[in-house]
Order: C-alpha cells, then structure tokens, then sequence
C-alpha cells in the first residue's frame, strides 16, 4: 500500500504540516519540556528538590547543544533523523520511570536533549524544503504551532494525573507511550521524498529579513542565544513557582498548560499580525515581552504574576524561535542544515546556562533567592539583546520578501 502522504509523487498539505506539527509536538513538548510540569510532582513526591530540577534540566540542555552541533553531520536524510530521533525520545522518556538514580536521569534526559534538537533541525529543514515547494510557505505556522500543542498537552496530561495522584515514575511511562503513539502517525504521514534545499521562500508571519545571503549573522545567533538563557528558566520553573503560591497539584498544574496554548496560538495569529515586520523587529519586540514575563514573579510572586509570566513567556517564544529559524534560513547559503545548527547550538548554550545559574546562585538553599536573581538576570540580557536587534536592523540592508 503507498504512502498516504504522497499523491502523484507530492505529499499534500496536510501530510507536511500534520508530520511537522506532531513531530515538534513530540521532541519538545514531551523530549525537552515534559519534564517541566514533571518537576514539581517530582519534588511533591520527594524524589527531586529545585537544586536537582536544575541540574535535570541542564543536562537535557547540554544534550541539546550536542545534538544542535550533530544535526548536520548525521549520514541520514533530515526524514530519517527526524523519525531516528523521536525512538529515542520514546525510549529515553519511558526510561526515567524505570530508575530512581539521579546519575541515571541525568543520562537520560540528555539524551532526550540530543534527539530533541536533531528533531527541530531535520523537521524545520524538510518541512520548509516542502512547503517553500508546495508554494505554502504560510504553513509554518501550523508546523511550529507543534511546540506549543505538544507543551499544552503534555502539560494538561501531567496537570490531571497529578491531580488523579498518579505516581511520577507511571506518568513517565504513560508520556512514552504517548510519544510512541504520535512517532507512529508521523511515520505514516511523513513524505519520504526529500524537498528541496532552495531557500528562497518567504517565512509567514514575518516580512523582509533584515540581513543579505550569506552574512555569518553573528549577531544574530547571539541573540538567539540571550532568547534562550531568558525564556528558559520561566520555561522550567513556572510550575514550581506556582505551586510555592499554592500546593494543589489541581492548581499549580495549569500554569504549564496556559503556557503551552499561548505558545500554540501565538505562531498562528503571527502570520496574520505581524506580516509587515522584519523577522528581526519580531524577534527584538518578543524580547521585550518575554523579559517583562521574566521581572513579574520577581517583583510579586502571586498567582496573578506567575499567569501573566506563562501568557507572556510562552506568548513570545516560539513567535521568537520562528522568527530567529527563518532569518537564519534566509541568510543561509548552501545547506540550511548548518546555519539552523548554528542558531540552535547558540541557543542551546544559552538555556543551558540559565538553570546551572540559577543552580549555582541557590547552592542548596531552601527558597527562590537564587532563581529569582537568575531571572532578573535573564531579564537584562533580553533588554540589551533587543536594543541591539532594533538598532541592527535600522542599518541593514533588507532581502526582498
């Protein structure tokens, strides 16, 4: 029997945006972000504490540098990368509820972070490869629309087996079998064929790039890294904070889920609402935002700051990380593979950083001291990363839409 994706050589529409849309939904809302709303089950439970959270999530993030810088010299197909790197996300997911060893997570979750950046790369390659192709580059929209989909799922199901006082390790074992689940209809709906490496089309939701083909772009792959040392610690930490306002699994939970459907709707209303901007004024303005979300619990940690930070943060950030992809793809010459890399490694490095700050500023400390000034922290670094994306593209010289 064919592949339902493809008719008369092409997959439609719907096969791209349906493969793409569930496999980020997979590597980034259950292989980097399912721990998130993990963690404060996890310290309810007594199996983890917030010192611990941090040094987790950093290894996933060091995983994910590793596998940003790995992407594009895998001997594979960006389709088979893409399918390779959600079986080890089913599997390295499935396995943090089979050990109860710290060292063993750490493991754990850095593979995860490997696979999860091979999945961003190779997925954002062959699915924009496809849609530039299809002549539907506004499909993007949908595709990255995955992230957040798969971040607010992921997080309701957390929300409502915490809720159901569902042990930990179980709910890991449940969050692989849903990855295993969704690897499976993207393996169907996948289009074999690869699409081209053109790189011509438009990105939606943004206008003009703000750089000519073929600049290094530096500056803007360090801006993307200060995008990824602020978003990241509201990122891991907003359920934990919730919870310290209350300590109801019922309560606290949602705060995941708010963030994840603001970052699903936020890649959709972007093409719509922000046609006319540069892809670096979209960055630079979602800066603003994301450090504004970063101050909130700072300066008054209550139930109110702490939803304002979830709709603010994850409001910004995949319209953020969109936008970062396609300036880089668009300046990009020859494979787009490397120049994703580039962005993604520097991103990486930068969520990396945040948690083992904060680690760092806590030094086994009861209390969000440590946190707290790692946030506020981030906060400068988007301020100053802002000011610099605005005051760039004033100069540059921009690419014809």
């Amino acid at each position: 029997m064919s592949n339902p994706s493809i008719a008369l050589g092409r997959p439609s529409l719907f096969a791209v945006c349906g493969a793409g849309l569930l496999a980020l939904a997979i590597a980034m809302g259950i292989g980097r972000f399912a721990f998130t709303p993990m963690l404060p089950l996890m310290i309810r439970a007594g199996s983890a504490d917030v010192g611990a959270g941090g040094w987790l999530a950093a290894a996933n993030y060091a995983g994910y540098l590793l596998g940003a810088l790995t992407a594009a010299r895998l001997p594979l197909s960006p389709q088979r990368t893409g399918l390779l790197s959600l079986v080890v996300i089913v599997g390295s997911t499935a396995a943090m509820g089979l050990v109860d060893s710290l060292a063993a997570w750490l493991l754990l979750r850095g593979i995860a972070g490997v696979a999860s950046a091979w999945a961003l790369v190779s997925t954002s390659v062959w699915c924009l490869s496809w849609l530039a192709r299809l002549g539907r580059p506004n499909g993007a929209g949908m595709v990255y629309a995955g992230v957040g989909a798969g971040i607010a799922l992921a997080g309701l199901y957390c929300w409502r087996a915490g809720a159901a006082d569902i042990a930990p390790d179980r709910l890991w074992l449940h969050l692989g079998l849903l990855a295993l689940v969704g690897s499976i209809i993207v393996a169907a709906l996948m289009p074999r064929e690869a699409g081209p490496v053109a790189v011509a089309a438009a990105a939606p939701g943004t206008g003009p790039a703000s750089a000519a083909p073929g600049d290094s772009q530096w500056d803007l792959v360090i801006c993307y890294g200060m995008l990824g040392f602020g978003y990241i610690l509201p990122a891991t930490f907003l359920p934990v904070l919730a919870r310290a306002v209350v300590d109801n699994p019922a309560v606290f939970g949602a705060a995941w889920p708010v963030f994840g459907a603001a970052a699903a709707l936020s890649t959709l209303l972007a093409g719509a609402l922000l046609s006319g901007l540069s892809r670096r004024h979209v960055l630079a303005g979602s800066h603003l935002l994301m450090a504004l979300g970063c101050l909130l619990p700072v300066l008054h940690l209550s139930a109110g700051t702490v939803l304002a930070a979830a709709l603010l943060v994850g409001g910004t950030f995949m319209v953020a990380t969109m936008a970062g992809i396609q300036a880089a793809r668009a300046g990009a010459t020859g494979d787009p593979a490397r120049a994703l890399g580039r962005m993604t490694a520097s991103f990486a490095i930068g969520q990396m950083a945040g948690p083992v700050l904060s680690s760092a500023l806590s030094g086994g400390a009861a209390g969000f001291g440590g946190l707290f000034i790692a946030l506020a922290t981030g906060a400068v670094a988007l301020l100053a990363s802002a000011a610099w994306l605005l005051r760039a593209s004033r100069s540059a010289r921009p690419l014809p839409n």
